[in-house]
């Protein structure tokens, strides 16, 4: 098997070769780092590869597959960090130049168990200045292209993993999502990720900062990235859980749903509060057609509140970081401090109350939506209701700010909600650029979006970008 074809493999695929012995491991790390080495001059995705310990960790799971014993499904395989999640023997930077040398003292919990299942960690990928913006660039890397138009944004701010794993630089990879940032650039780059039920991954860091504030603490959670939901289900499976570093997670069932399970859908294909391009309310409303033929009862509703929740959103966020802005802006890029002026005025005026009122509506909100979900336990609508803007755009005016807070309107909920949703990509537009739509369910339905994710997989085959851009 040549190297194109194996980084044109999904990670349970490779984990089965490898404990067949179809493929070794280190045959599967040498590929991608081959493909590293091809891509990335060009994409700029990955900052740093862990070559050495990838291949001798690779060696050390070829000797396991040949001693014929049952292994983990990703032994062996291969798989990328986002930059703000400690991996050891590679800086945390969080995108920023002054922390260019933030060296871990130890792994991250979901770094940890990946690495305890066999997975071996290959490379670090790229996002923007602490995660807080839906672009990916920084002072430090620079800039993250798209591998379908290179003009256009690859989303952020896990915007490294997104471009590496839908061009077979890394077979998956772990990102995290305070505001879209594994669902945005999954949707750009025409990959799966799944934003998680908040404290069911672990979090915890030995770089600073190790506590975080109040917004990241209930609203941030780290999330697997791949070409297939089955990889998603896998790896959710072996991150979840209760760890001592993290004090908030919990251990809670992870079955896999019993096949045939037909909850019923709310299609949301124009969310309210603003215009959805034709093309993307067309692919979810494909999407709606697809699983009525799959004997799924689909209506089309519209969820409570919408408008309430984003400005919730917005003015929590906005809140808090206004309140650190004299600290943030110290190590910010120019570029970063012109997203978080523009998060300002589009959440006007902010102080201590208004923080806390936002607060104080989350829980009506949630409890609306609950109630919603009573009779339609699932929700199907766009990532984002346009498609990628072209690079710069976020940052030219405020009208363009106003623009892309409205294309990101259904992606907020799940974070300000604290409910799972999984990015999952469904074809092609006229543009020759990925559709994609979020599944959304009720907390601790990981496994439900995931299942439904991957009965709509079933009938959209993940695309891969095409060559002569990439």
């Amino acid at each position: 098997m040549d190297s194109t074809e194996i980084t044109s493999l999904t990670a349970l695929q490779l984990g089965e070769l490898i404990q067949s012995r179809e493929v070794r491991a280190v045959e599967v790390v040498q590929a991608h780092l081959t493909q590293i080495d091809i891509l990335n001059p060009r994409l700029n995705a990955v900052t740093q590869t862990l070559a050495e310990d990838a291949e001798r960790l690779a060696a050390e799971a070829d000797v396991r597959a040949a001693t014929g014993k049952p292994l983990s499904a990703l032994d062996g395989v291969p798989f990328s960090v986002k930059e703000n999640i400690d991996c050891l023997g590679t800086p945390t930077t969080e995108g920023l130049l002054v922390l260019a040398d933030n060296m871990p003292s130890r792994d991250a919990p979901t770094v940890e168990r990946m690495k305890a299942a066999g997975a071996i960690p290959l490379a670090r990928t790229n996002m923007p200045d602490l995660g807080l913006r839906v672009h990916t660039d920084n002072a430090l890397h620079g800039p993250t292209l798209n591998p379908w138009d290179n003009d256009l944004t690859c989303g952020g701010s896990s915007g490294g993993e997104g471009v590496a794993i839908a061009t077979g630089m890394s077979p998956m990879g772990i990102g995290n999502d305070i505001g879209g940032s594994v669902r945005n650039p999954a949707y750009c780059s025409g990959i799966l990720g799944h934003k998680a039920t908040p404290h069911r991954l672990p979090r915890a860091a030995s770089t600073p900062p190790t506590s975080w504030g109040p917004a990241k603490q209930l609203m941030s959670v780290n999330g697997p990235m791949a070409r297939s939901a089955a990889d998603l289900r896998v790896m959710f499976s072996i991150m979840h859980g209760r760890h001592p570093l993290d004090p908030w997670s919990v251990t809670t069932s992870f079955a896999d749903v019993p096949t045939g399970a037909r909850p019923a859908i709310a299609l949301v294909p124009e969310p309210e509060g603003g215009e959805t391009s034709p093309e993307v309310a067309a692919g979810v409303r494909e999407v709606g057609e697809a699983l009525r033929e799959r004997g799924f009862e689909v209506t089309e509703a519209a969820p409570p509140g919408l408008d309430d929740v984003v400005s919730a959103w917005q003015i929590w966020l906005a809140g808090e970081v206004h309140l650190r802005r004299e600290l943030i802006d110290a190590v910010l890029s120019p570029d970063a401090k012109r997203v978080l002026d523009l998060l300002d005025e589009e959440a006007g005026e902010q102080d201590l109350l208004s923080t806390v009122d936002a607060l104080t509506a989350r829980h009506g909100l949630a409890q609306a939506w609950v109630d919603f979900m009573q009779t339609t336990p699932i929700i199907i609508g766009p990532v984002w209701t346009q498609k990628p803007f072209a690079v710069g755009f976020d940052i030219e005016s405020s009208e363009a700010g106003d623009e892309v807070m409205s294309m990101l309107r259904f992606v907020v909920p799940a974070n300000v909600l604290g409910l799972p949703a999984t990015s999952v990509p469904v074809g092609l537009d006229s543009d020759r650029l990925p559709r994609g739509v979020q599944v959304i369910g009720e907390h601790h339905a990981d496994d439900l979006c995931i299942e439904i994710a991957e009965v709509i997989g079933e009938a959209f085959p993940v695309e891969a970008p095409p060559a002569h851009l990439v």
